[in-house]
């Protein structure tokens, strides 16, 4: 029987996809890619990856191209917690990794990739204070949130959410392609005494992360987005 190319590739891939090679949520090579390493037309690689869509498998979205289906991370706004204790909520497996741990003149600061089962979600940049920050280690910070690690009683936190394009940087350590949407979260915690105590800015790929708040409807409200504000251009 003559083989059908299309038809192969697709089992390939969901065979690497089943075999763990290809975790949930993770960007698959462009179709040019696929389509030299096996020899084929892109036409050919598309074929394939409508065969998978279709079952479930893979999904398409503008700026990412093709990735594996999976759970998106899901995060509540409706209450001061960490992303860590979310998805152990959620039956999921969290992991930090800090890439770098280091002072300046007034903070530490450390950059950090969040993972859920072991696919990275985001990359954190945490600014504390030098003094507080002064007895904290890089394992500590990899082990522990800041909000269980320093001595201060936090009261609430606001959180900005806004959008950007994947630089460089988030490429390498999200294993995104460049120029992929992204949501930037920054968030100030603060102290029951009113201070500033943590900076940080959180940025996901966007096709793995949903941010979800509960809005309790009030008689004669205006339905429109809680929260919302326009940026000047």
């Amino acid at each position: 029987m003559r083989e059908i190319r299309y038809r192969t590739i697709a089992a390939d891939l969901r065979r690497q996809i089943v075999d763990g090679d290809l975790a949930p949520g993770a960007v698959l090579p462009s179709e040019a890619e696929l389509a030299g390493s096996y020899d084929v037309s892109r036409v050919t690689v598309r074929k394939a990856l409508e065969v998978l869509r279709d079952d479930g498998v893979v999904a398409s979205r503008q700026g990412y191209g093709w990735f594996v289906e999976g759970d998106t991370v899901r995060q509540s706004l409706g209450a001061l917690s960490t992303i860590e204790g979310q998805l152990t909520d959620q039956g999921r497996v969290p992991e930090r990794r800090v890439v770098s741990f280091g002072f300046d003149r007034e903070h530490l600061v450390v950059v950090r990739v969040n993972l859920a089962d072991g696919l990275p979600f985001a990359l954190v940049t945490v600014w504390c204070p030098a003094d507080l920050g002064s007895s904290l280690s890089r394992d500590d910070v990899e082990s522990a949130t800041f909000y269980e690690l320093l001595p201060v009683d936090f009261d609430h936190a606001t959180q900005t959410i806004g959008a950007a394009l994947a630089d460089d940087r988030d490429a390498e350590l999200l294993e995104v392609p460049v120029g992929s949407p992204m949501l930037v979260v920054e968030r100030r915690s603060v102290s029951t005494d009113g201070v500033e105590v943590l900076r940080s800015e959180h940025r996901f790929p966007a096709h793995l992360t949903e941010f979800v708040v509960d809005l309790p409807f009030q008689e004669g409200a205006e339905l429109s987005p809680a929260g919302l504000r326009l940026v000047q251009s």
